[in-house]
């Protein structure tokens, strides 16, 4: 009786192995996952060289995993059952049915911030105009208090204090922390992602805009769009998780305001394309935060009615997307610059010298890992 059970499990063991290579292999092969928002492992030529190191079964084996048949579902399933069996962590995120926070005990203390403090540092002793940094939390340093403890070693709180704490007296230190601190019960940060949300952009934009010189342009002038309520982030891709409700995100106008004279961008191989600082076709895609500014480019230059001859160098990551749009109501020229997307110097894009006031605009969780946009941009302004 023993035997028969074992033969029987054995046929039906290899026969869902069979069935689903069977569908794996016979399945459409898609290029790019929309829930992931990534490129999916692709197949290429097979050398001798490459079978004789084992670098080819190890491409096999990711092109299997990212086109094996039914795999969101399988994701999703996974997923689900990994928040029920644990302590609702997913892939280094904290799942609960209000957001998903970043729960990866080593991201903390991924990297030291005080190169980038060196860095920041010596560009304002070279820079003739006023610099002025502003480092965000991200959802789980302002919403944090919900993981458990043993997951959060030091808090972005500590990271950004740390960091501010050593830079000169001439730098211009923006406290985004308190800011967002005091407002978490708004919709100031997205429930899927590590982002801020257009209003907590704009709450801090107040005092930023202050400390550049102008005065805010009040809310209540603003006109207000839903341009989605489907929206679901970086986060999400991670866990697959919609326990969360999607996200909505928001365009700003001021139709009373500086309108958009021009805007054009500067590409990796150095050509120039017309840009805008609204996509609203990347809402059709997998990265529809990206309808803010559009996909990063190395340089972005906008330029507006403003009555003033007020030029703004923004040094930016993501988190600067949608806060850019609110201070084209004070310069006529704002140029955008991404450090991870540029090569060379950056001399070979834009004259520094032309900009009298450069505000640093970063996550904190950029800062300090493998990805730093300031230790590029050190790279590229002292190379």
């Amino acid at each position: 009786m023993n035997k028969l059970i074992s033969k029987i499990t054995a046929v039906i063991t290899l026969s869902f192995i069979f069935l689903f290579g069977l569908l794996t292999f016979l399945g459409s092969k898609k290029e790019y996952s929309v829930d992931e928002n990534r490129h999916l492992e692709g197949l290429h030529e097979i050398s001798a060289e490459e079978m004789y190191d084992g670098s080819t079964s190890r491409q096999l084996e990711k092109y299997m995993a990212d086109h094996f048949w039914g795999r969101s579902r399988w994701m999703i399933a996974k997923a689900a059952m990994q928040t029920e069996l644990s302590e609702s962590i997913v892939n280094g995120v904290y799942v609960s049915s209000e957001r998903l926070l970043t729960a990866d005990p080593g991201y903390t203390e991924a990297g030291n911030v005080s190169s980038d403090a060196d860095i920041i540092n010596s560009f304002s002793k070279e820079y003739d105009g006023m610099v002025y940094f502003a480092a965000v939390p991200t959802s789980a340093g302002i919403y944090g208090d919900i993981i458990p403890s043993h997951y959060v070693r030091k808090t972005e709180s500590q990271r950004i204090t740390e960091l501010y704490d050593m830079f000169g007296n001439d730098i211009r230190r923006i406290d985004t922390y308190n800011i967002l601190k005091m407002l978490k019960d708004s919709y100031i940060y997205y429930r899927n992602d590590t982002k801020w949300t257009v209003y907590g952009a704009y709450c801090v934009y107040k005092t930023v805009i202050q400390k550049l010189g102008f005065q805010p342009t009040s809310y209540d002038k603003f006109n207000i769009e839903h341009v989605t309520n489907e929206f679901r982030g970086n986060l999400y891709n991670r866990t697959l998780s919609k326990r969360p409700p999607a996200d909505i995100m928001d365009i700003f106008y001021y139709p009373d305001g500086a309108g958009i004279v021009s805007c054009s961008c500067i590409l990796e191989d150095g050509s120039v394309a017309e840009g805008s600082i609204y996509d609203r076709d990347m809402l059709k895609t997998g990265d529809m935060y990206s309808m803010y500014l559009g996909k990063p480019v190395p340089v972005m230059k906008i330029r507006t009615s403003a009555q003033n001859d007020m030029k703004l160098l923004v040094v930016r990551d993501s988190f600067a997307d949608c806060f850019i749009p609110f201070l084209t109501q004070h310069y006529s020229e704002i140029t955008v610059i991404s450090p991870l997307e540029m090569e060379g110097d950056i001399s070979d894009y834009i004259n520094v010298g032309e900009y009298g006031q450069t505000l640093f605009l970063f996550g904190i969780d950029s800062l300090g890992g493998e990805a730093d946009p300031v230790s590029k941009f050190g790279e590229l302004y002292f190379s």
